[in-house]
């Protein structure tokens, strides 16, 4: 579970922060460097949910994008300097009561 957890994480990170270093280059004048990287970045982000052990590719990446959604609250917060409502909180809860249900309800 821990592993699991672990690469959540940092698929997470990777696609936002690769997103965001493309979002500087395009949206903010940034040098094409940041787009390159963020370019590179993403590429990686596709290729580290495989390293799951889960058997199914949809479920994986739908828990993913559950927790997706609370790296991006946390990446609002601290990088952006938006600080969460009450409703992005009470709504990322609700994302990760998912998450938890898709990957570790008993199945048959």
């Amino acid at each position: 579970m821990i592993s699991a957890i672990v690469l959540f994480i940092v698929a997470g990170l990777a696609e936002i922060g690769g997103g965001y270093l493309v979002w500087l280059w395009l949206r903010e004048s940034k040098p094409l460097w940041y787009g390159v990287a963020g370019s590179v970045i993403l590429i990686l982000y596709g290729i580290i949910p495989t390293m799951q052990n889960f058997p199914s590719f949809g479920r994986v990446y739908a828990a993913y994008g559950g927790v997706f959604i609370i790296l991006a609250v946390f990446w609002g917060w601290w990088v952006d300097k938006k600080t969460p409502d009450l409703y992005d909180w009470v709504g990322a809860g609700i994302c990760m009561i998912g998450v938890a249900i898709m990957l570790f309800a008993p199945r048959n």
